[in-house]
């Protein structure tokens, strides 16, 4: 049986699958890159073991969506540079939203390539 095959029959329910790596890049710097991830409306949210933590820095800001919960943020620190409230995740996602616990998705001027 093709490898391809195996894998798609044994992945996560949800998940895309792509040949290449998704990566999120913030200032020249990949902070986070899988080959497994979720993509909710637009956003692709990587598995919190993707990240490269040595980047990033919890935030006190919170947000409330409808659907998913409440959001909570990390702020992106490089080479002296902070980008804040730049990857947000949902600690506790409404049951609508599970597929993304433990995932974090990103904005404000981080690239996300996949």
């Amino acid at each position: 049986m093709p490898l391809f095959v195996f894998v798609l029959r044994n992945r996560k329910p949800g998940t895309d699958v792509d040949s290449n790596m998704a990566k999120a890049v913030w200032n020249g710097i990949v902070i986070a890159e899988s080959d497994t991830y979720e993509t909710v409306e637009g956003n692709v949210y990587f598995p919190e073991a993707a990240l490269k933590r040595e980047f990033f820095r919890p935030s006190s800001t919170t947000s409330t969506c409808p659907w998913k919960g409440q959001a909570r943020y990390y702020s992106l620190f490089s080479e002296g540079q902070e980008n804040p409230d730049a990857a947000w995740y949902y600690p506790n996602p409404s049951p609508a939203a599970r597929k993304i616990k433990n995932h974090v998705a990103f904005w404000r001027g981080v690239e996300v390539e996949k």
